[in-house]
């Protein structure tokens, strides 16, 4: 069966990995870039051995079957639409939208389109979490009945170079780092009904202190602080924390999730990988659990391989649209908690994505 042809749109540093993973799988081909800087697609594409082309170009090629998605996350629903309207399939970097509004027009057009759309972060298809998702199927910690998730630091303007996006719409804590944890526990535990949260911005004013923009000041539009809670259709309830705001970091294991018959603590959702510990009830006595499953290296880019690999099947894909969806709707819901002094009671819902087999061989996913 021929592989689905992929074009990059964005070329910035996170096409790289896509370049490098995309072509290894059996049903994804990337070749093409493209870029609103045609010389930068156009370099990127020789330094790759693909074509590189303006935007334009690269939507009128009926040899592209499927766009990759890597723009800015203000940009994701505007290329998502032309994508789609110009017929390709779509995949894009998260988040999916910076707002509900736009996500659902992307979703009401694929479906009229019949076209697949689907949305990093990829990262639960890892061997970590696919390994913690059948310990849980296989009843190692009994029935969940809670979770935890934490992601707290001290911001982004003291190492990237351009940090200013983290502290505007469609930026902060939750937006930039929280779809790799909601993705996960959705992935674990199933869709939620019910959020509520508190959120605050700790420091409206921040002083870029990394090259090349030292001392250039930042003003402040988002939340960097949310405690969240989660009601999950399954009955587990959830907590969260996203922090830019602790200035002295934390120790804080990422993930842990609470069952009737154990605890399990769960890898860092932002990589592939990672340790797993299991205390089942009654012991006191941690357990490292080996990985059951494959990609648990820097895999970047199986999300879009498993919908290649669904559109040459016809079945779902995993990191599909209404996953992403479901997660963004929720990162908005804390935001909507905190504001109006209520839960947010959630209007989406999505099927928990199908675990991947045991035994696949590399770059394979069915």
């Amino acid at each position: 069966m021929d592989k689905i042809k992929a074009g990059i749109i964005g070329t910035g540093n996170i096409s790289g990995i896509y370049f490098e993973n995309g072509s290894k799988f059996d049903a994804l081909q990337v070749v093409a870039c493209a870029d609103l800087d045609v010389d930068r697609a156009k370099a990127k594409g020789e330094q790759y051995g693909v074509r590189g082309y303006s935007v334009d170009e690269m939507l009128a090629d009926p040899d592209i079957d499927m766009i990759i998605n890597l723009t800015i996350p203000q940009a994701h629903a505007a290329v998502n639409l032309r994508a789609l309207e110009a017929g390709k399939h779509t995949y894009v970097e998260k988040p999916f939208a910076v707002t509900r509004e736009e996500a659902q027009e992307v979703l009401e057009l694929a479906a009229r389109k019949g076209l697949y759309v689907g949305s990093a972060p990829d990262t639960f298809l890892g061997g970590g979490i696919q390994t913690c998702i059948k310990l849980i199927e296989d009843g190692w910690i009994g029935t969940p009945i809670g979770a935890t998730a934490f992601m707290v630091g001290g911001g982004h303007e003291n190492w990237h170079p351009s940090p200013e996006f983290y502290y505007q719409k469609g930026g902060g804590p939750m937006f930039d780092m929280g779809p790799y944890y909601l993705t996960a526990l959705v992935a674990m535990l199933g869709p939620m009904t019910r959020v509520t949260g508190s959120a605050r911005i700790s420091y409206p004013e921040r002083t870029i202190t990394s090259q090349p923009k030292f001392g250039q000041k930042v003003q402040v539009e988002v939340p960097t602080h949310i405690a969240g809670v989660m009601d999950f259709a399954s009955g587990a309830i959830g907590t969260i924390l996203t922090s830019f705001d602790a200035k002295g970091g934390s120790t804080l294991p990422r993930i842990e999730v609470y069952g009737s018959g154990g605890t399990m603590v769960v890898p860092d959702p932002n990589n592939f990988g990672g340790e797993i510990l299991v205390c089942r009830a009654g012991t006191r006595e941690w357990a490292t659990i080996p990985l059951t499953h494959g990609y648990s290296e820097n895999a970047r880019g199986v999300g879009a391989a498993d919908m290649a690999k669904a559109i040459q099947t016809g079945r779902k894909h995993r990191a599909n649209g209404e996953l992403a969806y479901h997660v963004l709707e929720a990162m908005h819901g804390f935001h909507d908690a905190s504001e109006q002094g209520a839960h947010y009671i959630m209007k989406s819902s999505c099927e928990r994505p199908q675990p991947l087999p045991l035994g696949l061989q590399p770059f394979t996913l069915d």
